[in-house]
């Protein structure tokens, strides 16, 4: 029960969708320094191709790119085939692209809801759909494959900001994680989501720039997430030591969600 076994995730199969930027890239970086095979997937080809060079300069396991416009359904399923034409399994598969739509509610528009719930939901079914057969050929009974979904703590709370279709979109991730978890726990894949808090990423850029000292007083951590905080938690998740974990949604926060505020 050494730590190299138990939270080791060598030669480990990953796909991690806008996995170029972002939370994205931290959970790429922590599993190719630890030795997996990462492929990256989301629509800025550039950005995967950069990421990828910028990865496999890191040495321990290797970056790989495969283009996709998951906005497209069509996309998705040439982005799943390619990954069959190359790997055999999939053992772990993180959900990570998403978008947001922030608006006052009285001009909120209905393509909004349609552009962040595609996304953010609705491709999260398409692709673990798509990438089952791979996942079920890397599954055991001691060590299945794992499905590790990015959600939000604005999935758990009401948001301060208005964006209706993203928080929406982050609590029905964490429901369909969880059904997921016990339809596909009987095939050997585990379902977990992360909600997580803010982190450094293109989406909470804006956000950061004007209230970052007011969102970490917020938290009792008193500090925004780091590369190291999400990454390790996919590892975990991701590593034996989290084999067991089925079904859980892991705020990783620093504490802001419990925070009670008068």
């Amino acid at each position: 029960m050494d730590i190299s076994t138990l939270f080791g995730v060598k030669d480990k199969v990953v796909l991690v969708t806008g996995g170029a930027k972002g939370i994205g890239r931290m959970i790429s970086e922590g599993f190719v320094q630890n030795g997996a095979k990462v492929y990256i997937s989301s629509r800025d080809a550039k950005a995967c191709e950069q990421a990828c060079k910028e990865l496999n300069a890191l040495g321990k396991g290797s970056a790989h790119s495969i283009p996709a416009d998951f906005y497209k359904e069509e996309d998705c399923k040439k982005m799943a085939e390619e990954l069959g034409k190359r790997e055999k399994k999939l053992h772990i598969l993180i959900n990570n692209s998403g978008s947001n739509w922030g608006e006052p509610y009285d001009t909120y528009p209905n393509s909004a809801w349609t552009r962040v719930l595609t996304l953010n939901l609705h491709r999260v079914f398409t692709i673990t759909q798509l990438l089952t057969p791979l996942l079920e050929n890397a599954a055991t009974k001691s060590d299945p494959s794992r499905i590790i979904n990015i959600g939000s703590i604005d999935g758990i709370r009401v948001p301060a900001f208005e964006t209706f279709a993203y928080s929406a979109s982050k609590a029905g991730l964490h429901h369909l994680s969880r059904v997921l978890a016990n339809h596909l726990g009987r095939r050997n894949i585990t379902s977990n989501t992360l909600a997580c808090g803010p982190f450094e990423s293109k989406m909470m850029a804006a956000t950061l720039k004007k209230f970052k000292d007011v969102i970490e007083s917020e938290a009792p951590l008193g500090r925004i997430g780091s590369p190291q905080d999400v990454a390790g938690a996919c590892l975990f998740l991701g590593s034996r030591a989290g084999a067991y974990v089925n079904g859980a949604t892991i705020t990783l926060d620093g504490g802001t969600v419990i925070n009670a505020k008068l």
